[in-house]
């Protein structure tokens, strides 16, 4: 019967108690490196002697927060025991893996024990890529009503979302193609793989490849918020220029009727000797500026 060891931010003592002898410096020393900001180090798995070290990254969504962080987990494995040492992330918590540790069962060896935690992992990238695709059709809604520099930035936060994410992603399925592909074994006569595990591995490898999919179709949706952004912004342009256009117009008839009557010309001009000569050019001012709204309106210009 398998063990899983499950331990969160151990201490050097504590990893050497709980480490098989036959585990290297090396490998301690990778378990013992602080969990960091971004996305590395890179999602692997690799057979060292007569155990496999893996590393595995967790993207994970708050969407309150408009923010993204990474859990990282790294596992040793033998024929017998499942290590996982859980890192908890600045500011954060770190990864759960009582989900994955509840749906073993008691005849499981510790590379099924693995499929399990594998499997935890592809399903909450299926979720993260939903919950992204949630956060891209708020912002499209918001495109109308949301000040453009606003959604231009959360824009290009999504989007480095999505490259941080993919580079994550992509080593992670990989890793999971290594173990389909007997590729990953230990050098003992005990395997760590056997059949069954290999042939179980595929289902964490199919949703790795769903959600992968379904980070590209990510992509696309935030090409095509992008443009719709930049199609609004180009109509809210043009509306502006017709509306200044249109008072510009307005006010090109009063100018000229304005510039007509300023010139220093007494004769020839009947209309300077007139009485309501005043009211007349105010009157032939409105007058044409109001057929100028007029057909402005009708024409839905204004």
């Amino acid at each position: 019967m398998a063990e899983w060891i499950d331990l969160i931010d151990p201490s050097v003592d504590e990893l050497r108690e709980k480490l098989p002898r036959s585990v290297q410096e090396s490998a301690l020393e990778l378990l013992l490196a602080p969990a960091k900001h971004n996305d590395e180090p890179r999602p692997t798995l690799q057979a060292h002697g007569d155990y496999i070290f893996g590393v595995f990254l967790v993207a994970v969504a708050i969407p309150d927060e408009d923010r993204l962080f990474y859990q990282e987990v790294d596992v040793v494995v033998t024929h017998d025991v499942l290590l996982s040492v859980s890192k908890t992330p600045p500011g954060e918590h770190p990864y759960d893996p009582r989900p994955a540790r509840e749906s073993c069962r008691p005849d499981d060896n510790a590379g099924m024990m693995l499929y399990r935690l594998v499997d935890d992992i592809a399903e909450r990238y299926l979720d993260l890529v939903d919950a992204l695709d949630g956060e891209i059709d708020e912002l499209e809604d918001g495109v109308e009503t949301s000040p453009a520099p606003v959604t231009r930035d959360r824009l290009s936060e999504l989007r480095h979302d999505l490259l941080h994410i993919r580079r994550t992603l992509a080593p992670t399925r990989d890793a999971v193609r290594r173990v389909i592909d007997n590729v990953v074994e230990v050098q003992t006569g005990q395997e760590v793989f056997p059949h069954e595990v290999e042939v179980a591995f595929n289902s964490a490898y199919d949703k790795l490849l769903r959600a992968f999919d379904g980070l590209e179709l990510s992509r696309d949706l935030i090409g095509s918020v992008r443009d719709y952004l930049q199609a609004k912004i180009a109509n809210d342009q043009n509306e502006v220029m017709k509306k200044l256009t249109v008072i510009a117009s307005v006010l090109l008839l009063p100018t000229f009727i304005v510039g007509l009557y300023g010139q220093n010309f007494r004769h020839h001009f009947p209309e300077l000797g007139w009485q309501f000569g005043y009211a007349y050019s105010w009157g032939l001012i409105i007058a044409t500026t109001l057929i100028q709204l007029a057909f402005f309106r009708w024409r839905k210009w204004l």
